[in-house]
């Protein structure tokens, strides 16, 4: 298992959805245009200025590259999508990026591609004589619309997946990952990962970190071995859902014993790895929508940013904007929105809301030994648990009280505040 690389210690990833963000049409008018048809890249830039006020250290982008719409259907990995600029835009944003001490972290989907994409346009145009058609899972004898079947992400027909067996296939994700570490990429996010055989993940992590020593990689993974997974893989960590749900819904049940469970399970983790943390994304219901209790977003922020692993913080939710995912076309878009012209807050519940996000990433980022520490998960009763995190190397120790009914204090004894709120408290050492 590949050690993280130092420079991840301590950071704040930004996650921001490319497309949406950008404000660009749902549609790429034209994916075989040789010009750009928007400069969206350019209006994520003017937006980092806020991302290195709120703390953060890194910037993680869902997919920029040339795709039909939402940037997962790919036509083109070696090309900046039309709707969001060019190379030159790349790379300007990577250098605005590093200018603020900003890494920059790419999102690959090595899983599929769309029905676009040039290699699969070859094998509807010539079937089985297509030097291409290894590079899918085809059923030639199937018929159907295109003469025959395919296999595809989750029932996606646009979506076609590829086959990892083939050698080819595996030399193109790693062209496309070095390509842009070549020209200032810090990292990657592959998506979905836990579809994409761990072999062919092995194989891809050793050529990409053998010659981008520094370079992170991580993987979406949703439920499962997570250990084994990362050991087999050779990544250097994967997405930790199982802490996403546990915490919002510990806090709507006011019922913590699921929390400490997760805590727990979250430890065993962070033994083996550094779990890259979230309590939200571009695939999921925004924090400030799935809380009941508007109160309870300190005790979920302290959470996120006192555990062992890589924080994540999705755009938007530092203003506490809302938005719901639905089970139908477009479902996505209400926590995709575009960004607004300016970071100001509108309102005094935003306002508190971007105060505790830079407070807390502060006091993440001034402890960079929380991205390894050690978790034990202590008191815990319906409404109240207490965990301390500690340096492995004795730099440092925190102890974290939730208390959802608004019990007294923890002893002060030993202990000093360092942050907390209504419901939450962070302490160290006195």
């Amino acid at each position: 298992m590949p050690e993280l690389p130092a420079r991840m210690r301590g950071r704040v990833l930004y996650h921001l959805h490319s497309l949406g963000a950008a404000g660009a049409p749902a549609a790429n008018p034209d994916p075989e245009a040789a010009a750009p048809c928007g400069r969206g890249l350019r209006r994520l830039e003017a937006w980092l200025d806020h991302v290195r006020a709120l703390g953060c250290g890194g910037v993680l982008l869902t997919p920029i590259f040339i795709s039909s719409t939402h940037g997962y259907d790919t036509v083109d990995p070696f090309r900046i999508d039309q709707r969001l600029g060019d190379e030159e835009d790349f790379a300007a944003f990577a250098d605005a990026c590093h200018g603020r001490d900003l890494l920059l972290i790419l999102d690959g989907v090595f899983n599929h591609v769309g029905r676009a994409f040039p290699a699969f346009r070859d094998v509807l145009s010539r079937g089985a004589a297509s030097p291409f058609a290894p590079w899918f899972r085809l059923d030639l004898a199937a018929g159907g619309p295109d003469g025959f079947a395919y296999a595809d992400f989750e029932g996606h027909p646009e979506l076609v997946a590829l086959n990892h067996a083939n050698p080819e296939v595996l030399e193109w994700a790693v062209e496309v990952c070095r390509h842009w570490l070549d020209r200032g990429a810090d990292g990657w996010r592959l998506d979905v990962a836990y579809l994409i055989p761990e072999a062919f993940l092995a194989s891809l992590s050793q050529s990409v970190g053998g010659v981008h020593l520094d370079a992170f990689l991580f993987g979406e993974k949703v439920h499962g071995d997570y250990v084994r997974f990362v050991e087999e893989s050779g990544l250097h960590s994967i997405t930790q859902y199982e802490l996403h749900q546990a915490i919002w819904s510990s806090l709507n049940d006011a019922n913590l014993f699921e929390l400490a469970w997760a805590l727990r399970r979250h430890q065993t983790f962070s033994e083996a790895f550094a779990p890259v943390t979230f309590v939200g994304n571009h695939d999921v219901t925004r924090l400030a929508s799935r809380l009941h209790n508007p109160a309870h977003l300190g005790p979920a922020l302290a959470v996120l940013l006192t555990v062992p692993g890589v924080p994540c913080t999705y755009y938007g939710d530092e203003l506490a904007w809302e938005g719901r995912v639905e089970r139908r076309p477009g479902g996505d878009d209400a926590v995709r929105p575009p960004l607004p012209p300016t970071s100001t807050p509108a309102n005094a519940r935003q306002a508190e809301t971007l105060r505790l996000h830079r407070e807390l990433i502060a006091l993440r980022r001034d402890r960079p030994w929380l991205t390894e520490a050690g978790l034990e998960v202590g008191e815990v009763s319906g409404p109240r648990l207490t965990y301390t995190v500690s340096d492995p190397r004795g730099a440092g120790r925190l102890r974290v009280t939730l208390d959802l009914a608004g019990g007294p204090a923890p002893s002060s004894e030993g202990w000093s505040p360092v942050a907390g709120g209504a419901g939450w408290s962070i302490e160290a050492p006195a």
